[in-house]
């Protein structure tokens, strides 16, 4: 577990160093977007020694990496506001709207993959297959709009975007969900249609077990390990901020306050992004790992030997 743990620290510091990198490479400078083109060499030097920008790059990211060891997120260049206080405005809202997609997405997408997969190859797995594929070969930045036109102005049931009523959310979280659904749909439907033909399955029906018992209670229990991970990855993505979706809306989520930070050149926030997503993929997956022990019992024997010979080591 601790191996586990500093594995994970080692792949954030990876993830704040590279963007730091990258994000200093690319072509524009901050002072030149604050100040303007007609301000002069001195205004420039004043300002690129105030925000520390004359230093050396590797100075520049040993000084970022104390400030965030010491909680400290810096401030914003352009609004002078703290960086912890715009991510903690943001993040609620993209936690909601990932939130409710990811109930979206699970309550439509696991039905129809096991519907799909019980009627396999007959009309109940074709029109299955036709939701999936039609859904995964759109991409957000056409569901969305698309969303728009229907529900908003043509038959003006929801708000067009924005975040003034509570209804602004349902939008988004369906343009993010029916996503979420397509995938989980085809996930589930190859999951289960493998386990369908195991021994288990057919030793569990000889002993003369109702259908839905042993669907339910054997094959889509053994059938979920790659649902499960499907779900990890989606709901760090999710948590990480749909960068597309919440500028399509204009919702105020990490992802629209991230496209605003590298428009603006905006380091500190920018870098605290990034950071969130970075942290958000790796808390993910590590309680990903931990229910895949809670589901497939073999894997949690596995650790378990692990842990015993790692302490008698």
């Amino acid at each position: 577990m601790m191996a586990r743990f500093f594995s994970l620290l080692w792949v954030v510091f990876g993830v704040l160093l590279f963007t730091f990198l990258f994000i200093h490479l690319l072509p524009g400078d901050p002072v030149m977007v604050m100040l303007g083109e007609s301000a002069s060499s001195a205004e420039q030097s004043v300002l690129r020694l105030q925000l520390g920008l004359d230093l050396p790059i590797w100075q520049q990211f040993t000084h970022y990496l104390w400030r965030i060891l010491q909680g400290d997120w810096g401030q914003s260049l352009f609004s002078h506001t703290s960086v912890a206080q715009l991510l903690a405005m943001r993040w609620w809202a993209t936690a909601q709207l990932a939130l409710l997609a990811l109930c979206i997405g699970a309550s439509v997408g696991l039905p129809l993959g096991v519907w799909a997969a019980l009627g396999y190859q007959r009309w109940p797995d074709h029109l299955a297959s036709i939701f999936s594929l039609s859904i995964s070969a759109m991409p957000h930045f056409c569901l969305g709009p698309l969303m728009m036109l229907l529900f908003a102005l043509k038959l003006g049931w929801l708000p067009v975007s924005g975040m003034d009523y509570p209804s602004s959310i349902v939008l988004p979280a369906l343009t993010l969900g029916f996503g979420l659904a397509a995938i989980l749909t085809r996930m589930t439907r190859a999951s289960l249609l493998e386990v369908l033909h195991e021994d288990f399955v057919r030793t569990a029906r000889a002993k003369g077990l109702p259908e839905r018992q042993v669907i339910i209670r054997h094959a889509l229990r053994a059938a979920c390990l790659p649902v499960v991970t499907i779900l990890g990855l989606q709901m760090g993505s999710l948590l990480a901020g749909a960068v597309i979706t919440e500028t399509v809306f204009a919702w105020d989520g990490i992802g629209r306050l991230l496209v605003e930070s590298i428009e603006k050149r905006d380091y500190p926030v920018t870098q605290a992004c990034v950071m969130v997503i970075a942290l958000s993929y790796v808390l993910i997956n590590f309680l990903t790992e931990l229910l895949y022990q809670q589901v497939d019992p073999r894997l949690r024997r596995r650790f378990n030997r692990g842990a015993v010979s790692g302490g008698a080591a």
